[in-house]
């Protein structure tokens, strides 16, 4: 079984997570999938494979004799998907593209015009959607990268390498993957998410992150009675949300430009709610971002009565940059063994957070590779065949 035929066996399985979730692994389903990977490496001789309580899963694949006093390698993925798109009954379509627009099905289509990288994968094979759910390259790809590379390594003996730590994690979508990751189990003290992008994206800085939520109390009553009684929760939610500096959401920022982002606007006339998240590369920046919903909080208090709004506010993880810069070799490391595969690297700052973020800041530097995906958690998703051969190599090369 190669990269491709891996990640679309892998795909069918049904793993989106639940933020509202209270339980460990936050959907059940994450573990269908994990049970399936621990069968997988175990048949293939990984050694201590394991799909624990958590939902995790852990294997090692042993050192190649006269290598056994080299430090071991971890390798790291996520197996959930993200919740704001639905991830049941995906189907995917391989074509091989020769340009221009991609129609997916469901009247939808990867148009050239929205998506412009698109001209850059002219004469490889992609897989894409049917328009109806994403695909889950985010974090699929990664896994059967990881599980591949593995086979590999396994069926060319006189490929010698170091032994190899691998873990599936689940819930990273909702900034959970690390919370019971068990080092125990991960022999590796230097690891890598295999989480990224287009091929060659070599990340080890990442934003500050935060997840709000803004409560608003309102008053309902008759309509007809409502002067100056009525305080209407939805639109005061509405109020909240038009009162955030519009050219820092996600649509009007790239780089290293922070922002703030609504996930979500429920609510009636006597409550509601707004859910956001809170981005910045800059730890000064991210901290203001937070000042400033309190002020915004306080503000619209004082307008419409105390109580009225309740913010609560958790920070997510951090940017990794600093833990990461005492291990530059981590970086050189994949430069090599990235050029020695063909592939040109391209270090960029990640928009976004991996379980890395956090793992590193507990003790296990852990830079983020591309996977060959693009348009990640929507529709417009795929991500390209050739790419995730070229990153099963590269991780090969970089367990030599």
């Amino acid at each position: 079984m190669d990269v491709k035929e891996r990640f679309l066996k892998y795909v069918t399985y049904y793993t989106t997570s639940d933020e509202d979730s209270e339980t460990v692994p936050s959907t059940a389903r994450q573990r269908v999938l994990g049970q399936a990977l621990a069968e997988e490496l175990a048949a293939l001789g990984l050694q201590n494979v394991e799909l624990d309580g958590f939902g995790y899963v852990y294997g090692v694949l042993p050192a190649s004799p006269g290598c056994e006093d080299r430090p071991a390698l971890g390798f790291i993925a996520h197996m959930d998907t993200a919740p704001g798109v639905s991830g049941e009954n995906v189907k995917p379509r391989c074509l091989r593209y020769e340009g221009g627009d991609i129609e997916l099905g469901n009247g939808e289509a990867l148009r050239v015009k929205d998506f412009p990288n698109l001209e850059k994968y002219i004469g490889q094979e992609l897989i894409v959607t049917d328009g109806t759910t994403l695909l889950g390259a985010d974090d699929k790809a990664g896994v059967a990268e990881i599980v591949s590379a593995c086979a590999y390594l396994l069926a060319h003996p006189e490929v010698t390498h170091r032994q190899i730590a691998v873990c599936f994690t689940p819930d990273e979508e909702i900034g959970r993957g690390p919370d019971h990751f068990d080092f125990a189990k991960f022999p590796a003290k230097q690891a890598y998410t295999v989480d990224g992008g287009e091929i060659g994206e070599l990340e080890y800085e990442n934003f500050n992150a935060a997840a709000a939520k803004v409560r608003i109390h309102g008053v309902n009553i008759h309509p007809g009675e409502a002067k100056n009684k009525m305080k209407n929760a939805a639109l005061l939610a509405a109020e909240f949300v038009s009162l955030l500096p519009a050219a820092e959401a996600p649509a009007h920022t790239e780089g290293y430009e922070g922002f703030y982002h609504v996930t979500g606007l429920s609510g009636d006339e006597s409550a509601a709610q707004v859910s956001l998240i809170i981005r910045d590369h800059d730890r000064e920046k991210f901290e203001g971002r937070k000042r400033f919903l309190q002020q915004l909080t306080d503000y619209l208090n004082l307008r419409h009565g105390e109580g009225t709004f309740t913010l609560e506010e958790k920070d997510s993880y951090y940017n990794m940059k600093e833990m990461i810069l005492p291990h530059m070799e981590l970086i050189h490391r994949v430069e090599e063994a990235m050029r020695a595969c063909g592939v040109e690297p391209r270090i960029v700052p990640i928009r976004g957070g991996t379980d890395g973020a956090r793992l590193s800041y507990q003790g296990l530097p852990c830079p983020n590779l591309c996977t060959g995906g693009a348009n990640f958690h929507g529709i417009h998703e795929f991500v390209s065949a050739d790419a995730m051969e070229k990153m099963v190599r590269v991780l090969t090369a970089l367990s030599r």
